[in-house]
Formats: structure tokens, C-alpha cells, sequence
């Protein structure tokens, strides 16, 4: 915040609160404060003092002068800066803001993500398909029988109609198909969490069912999914798109869709996505699963073999779905293949593959990135490879793209007054595109480390958790004021209030028309890809045990 321009000061003669209550003109991260990391909140009514202040005793604890005001157009609001950054004191506080109000209560301590790291974890678990599945968040009961057992039927993919095993994996999002292009970046960005923070996560019990003995629960939870993928190989390699019914059902719980759903056509871009998720589950299970490991790992060479003879950007015919399409082209998804079947291997055909397709990209990193654009999965498991035999010229320019694009992630967050780094720019699920960008601060910060990649990666914990334009958290059941009808099959018509627990919300198309309304699915849908960007934002500061 210390590159915006301020308001002339006979602004202040102006008051300029929200219709909203005066506490509620105090936004901050709901989650609370690392001791040693940045704080601050972003308040929208006039001021000039705030403190600090103890919850149990009310003394002050800290006291500081605002910066601003500061105003900015997308938003529409000009607004002060509180930042409490030295003060490092574990506990539970609240800002006083005269003539403003008191915030929300918030911690100060090292495991301030702990609970919210475990919560949406095991969103996942609730996504499962093709079993009954329950949890208990906040005294709520939150279950369903197994459903989808019939899953799926052979019609458009042949010999026959009749039906062969597609059980199993998670469900999407707020609706109950199965994707493989989606649940390619999501697999992804979990593997890549557990490669960068497992010593923080692998010994964290996520309460789950014995489902893959002897896996750490992390890597327990990613085996439902990849046994699922598995099955969508079909001959020759080759990978289905999607496992799917005709249309979408309406609001009904899950055991309660009777419809028959089926595999679709192949597609270039699920078969390379399938590779390089397999290439990795080959890697990342091997330690306690070898036999599996190496069925992942034939699996993606059998796919990959495929796509080598088949080069042509094949997309898939869905003209009888009214589902979901995920359609890309190819390029980055073959990329990202071969760099994880050669991390995997070390089989030089797979590195040169990579390298002569990565010579090629312009841009050897993308600031907004999802499962139409995962080519920075492959750039980051090549550079950050140990295996020799990499070509140095090419190291180097993913070294400069990926600082680069950290530096301009970071001075995107710093002008903008919630410290969100999309830069004015929103479109559907962009809160997950903006946790996405921790990977790429992560990635900066361990070549070349700098406090501000890692201030700036709080800053997008703190956007989706309540530090933003509507001071309320994204993610239902954690944080203040949390999305309470988000557009989600289950959460509908279960008979519970709260909607199902730990899941990030896609946000607005424009700055300020979020809707925390059911049928919204253009703003308030929740999806894997952006789950699993938030689990891995949430990762790198879960506390270290």
C-alpha cells in the first residue's frame, strides 16, 4: 500500500461510511495474523487513529496513526490503511477505529490456518463419489448415501452400451459430473503442495476413512481421485473427457441423481492432463505404494505413447451434453507431460520433448493460469528438477519469468486497496485464479527470497477471508460473515442451514456484483481447481510442527 497516491485532505471533510454498520467498515483477514508477517486492514470510513486492543481485558495493546485515503476506481470507495505489522504479541485482539468502530476479533498467533487448512482439505473428502460420506463442522451433521454406483455407460465411446466401472473420484463442483481436464490442475496443485510444504503436511490426520492404507492423509485423499482417472483410460491410451449424465440435475442431493451418465469422447487435452497426473502419482506414491505406483506410471507412458502418434490437437465430441466442455487446445497440456513423465523417468525422449516445446513458449510463466493454461506446472517441475542434463538457457529464462512475474503479482496487490493481485480484472472463478498465484509467489520466493512474495501470498489468504470489498470471507463455514447459499447441489436441499463446510466460492464478474445466492452460479459456485488453489495457499503456512 505504499505506492498509492493519496487524496487531497480537505477530503476528509467528507464521511464517508458504508451503509453497512461502522464495524463492518473495518476489513481484515478473518483468519487472523501470522506474529512475524505483515497485518493489516483496510477500513472505508474517515479516520486517522486506531489501537489495538486485548479482547479479554480491553487494554490497548497497540496504537498507530492510518495511511490514506486512498481511492480506487473498480471498487468505488476510498479508503485508510491500519497496519499493525510490529506488533508480533500472540493472542486474541480487535481494532478500535474512532469514530469508525470496533472490528471483528481476530488471533495473532503461529497456527492461525491450522483449522481452515483442515477444513478445506477435507472438502474434498465431502466431494467424494461412489460412497456415503458425513462430517460434523460446527456442531452441523453434513452426509450423503453413495451415489453414482451405476457410473458409467459406454454409449459414445463404444464397442457397446453397456455399462463399465467409472465409480469413484470427486465430484466437480456445485454439480455432480466428473471431469478429467479439471481434476488434472487440481491433482496438480496438490501434488505440487505436498512436494513444497510435505513436511508440515504429512503428518496432519484429516480424519478420513481407511481408504489407502498406510498413505499419509493427504496423499490419501488425492488416491480417491487418481483411482477414478484411472478408469477413464479407455484403449490404446487414449482418455475420455468426462464422466457425465446428458444434462445438469437440478437440486437434489447426490444419491438421489438416477439419470444415466456416461463417458464421453477423447480428447488430446484430458490424455496429456491424465499423463502428467499419473507421471506424478507415480512419484509421489511410490513410497507407499510401489505396485501402484507403477500402474500410474505405465499408465501415463501407455497415454503418452498414444498422444505421439496421435500429435493433432483432438477435441472431444460432447454435442449430446448440456455439461460442462473444458475445451483448450493441447500445447501446454503436452507440455506439462512430458516435463513430469521425465521427472519421473529421467527417459530422455520425455526431456527433449519438453525442451523443444518450452523453447517455444514466449512466456515461460503466467501470472493467471487454470486448467485452460497449465503450462506453469511443467516449467516448475522442470527448473526445480535434480536431474542433470537440463539446458541452462532455458533454466535461466524460467528463473527471470518466474521472478518476474512474482514481482509483478506483487506490485499488481500492492496498488490495489485489498491487496488483490488481479489488477481491476474479474471474470468467473477468478478467486480461485487468485490463489492460485501463491504458487507462483512460492516458486519466487524459493529461488530468490523475498519478504514481500511471502506478504504478498498472505495477502491473498486475507482477500478470500474477509479483507476485501464486501468484508465477508469466500469460503463457507470459515471466517466472518462466510457465504451461506452458495451454488451447490448438496447444500441445497440437505435441511441444514450452513451449507457444506470449506468450500471457496468463484466470486465476482465485476468488482462488486457477488451474489451470495444459490442460483448464482456465474459468481457463487465452488469447483475442484479452485479448492485445490486454496488448499495450497493455505499449505505454505499451516504452522510448522
Amino acid at each position: 500500500m505504499n505506492r498509492h497516491k493519496p487524496l487531497a485532505v480537505g477530503f476528509l471533510l467528507f464521511f464517508l461510511g458504508s451503509a453497512s454498520g461502522a464495524d463492518q467498515d473495518i476489513r481484515l483477514n478473518s483468519l487472523g495474523f501470522i506474529p512475524k508477517f505483515e497485518k493489516k486492514a483496510t477500513i472505508v470510513s474517515v479516520c486517522s487513529d486506531f489501537t489495538v486492543k486485548n479482547v479479554q481485558n480491553g487494554k490497548t495493546v497497540f496504537s498507530g496513526k492510518v495511511s490514506g485515503p486512498f481511492h480506487q476506481d473498480d471498487v468505488g470507495q476510498d479508503v485508510w490503511i491500519a497496519d499493525f505489522s510490529s506488533f508480533r504479541k500472540k493472542g486474541e485482539y480487535y481494532l478500535d477505529v474512532p469514530g469508525v468502530g470496533r472490528s471483528m476479533s481476530f488471533p495473532i498467533g503461529e497456527e492461525v490456518y491450522d483449522f481452515a487448512y483442515y477444513t478445506t482439505v477435507r472438502s474434498f473428502y465431502l466431494w467424494r463419489c461412489g460412497t456415503a460420506v458425513e462430517g460434523v463442522h460446527e456442531g452441523c451433521r453434513f452426509a450423503h448415501d453413495a451415489c453414482h454406483m451405476e457410473d458409467g455407460f459406454q454409449d459414445y465411446v463404444g464397442p457397446d452400451s453397456t455399462r463399465r466401472d467409472g465409480t469413484g473420484g470427486w465430484h466437480d463442483a456445485g454439480d455432480y459430473n466428473k471431469y478429467v481436464v479439471n481434476a488434472g490442475i487440481t491433482v496438480g496443485n496438490l501434488f505440487l503442495a505436498w512436494d513444497h510444504f510435505r513436511l508440515r503436511l504429512e503428518k496432519r490426520s484429516l480424519g478420513l476413512p481407511e481408504t489407502a492404507p498406510g498413505y499419509p492423509d493427504f496423499l490419501k485423499e488425492i488416491k480417491w481421485e487418481t483411482d477414478w482417472l484411472l478408469k477413464m483410460a479407455l484403449d490404446s491410451g487414449k482418455v475420455s473427457h468426462k464422466l457425465s449424465a446428458l444434462g445438469f440435475c437440478g437440486f437434489i442431493m447426490p444419491e438421489a441423481e438416477l439419470e444415466k451418465r456416461y463417458f464421453t469422447d477423447w480428447s488430446s487435452t484430458a490424455t496429456a492432463d491424465f499423463c502428467a497426473v499419473m507421471a506424478m502419482a507415480a512419484r509421489y506414491f511410490k513410497p507407499f505404494d510401489p505396485s501402484y505406483a507403477r500402474s500410474c506410471l505405465d499408465a501415463a507412458g501407455k497415454s503418452y505413447a498414444f498422444l505421439k502418434i496421435h500429435p493433432e490437437n483432438k477435441r472431444p465430441n460432447q454435442r449430446a451434453f448440456r455439461t460442462g466442455f473444458y475445451g483448450s487446445a493441447d500445447p501446454d497440456d503436452r507440455l506439462w507431460a512430458a516435463a513430469e513423465l521425465w521427472e519421473t523417468t529421467g527417459d530422455g525422449q520425455y526431456l527433449s520433448d519438453f525442451e523443444t516445446r518450452a523453447e517455444a513458449c514466449r512466456r515461460k510463466m503466467f501470472r493467471n493460469w487454470d486448467w485452460g493454461e497449465v503450462s506453469n506446472l511443467g516449467m516448475i517441475t522442470y527448473f526445480f528438477s535434480k536431474r542433470k542434463g537440463k539446458n541452462t538457457e532455458l533454466i535461466d529464462s524460467i528463473r527471470r519469468d518466474i521472478l518476474a512475474t512474482a514481482d509483478s503479482i506483487v506490485q499488481i496487490a500492492d496498488q490495489d486497496v485489498y491487496g488483490r493481485p488481479l489488477e481491476g480484472r474479474y471474470w468467473w472463478g477468478c478467486n480461485g485464479a487468485i490463489a492460485r498465484q501463491a504458487v507462483v509467489l512460492q516458486m519466487a520466493n524459493r529461488i530468490s527470497p523475498n519478504p514481500e512474495y511471502v506478504n504478498t501470498a498472505l495477502d491473498i489468504v486475507g482477500h478470500l477471508f474477509g479483507r476485501n470489498v464486501y468484508g465477508r470471507s469466500f469460503v463457507t463455514g470459515l471466517g466472518h460473515m462466510p457465504p451461506m447459499k452458495p451454488h451447490d447441489r448438496r447444500s441445497g436441499p440437505d435441511g441444514i442451514d450452513p451449507p457444506w463446510p470449506g468450500y471457496l466460492v468463484g466470486g465476482g464478474l465485476t468488482a462488486t456484483n457477488w451474489t451470495d445466492v444459490e442460483a448464482d452460479f456465474r459468481t457463487n459456485e465452488i469447483a475442484i481447481n479452485w479448492q485445490a488453489a486454496l488448499v495450497y495457499a493455505l499449505a505454505g503456512f499451516v504452522e510448522d510442527r
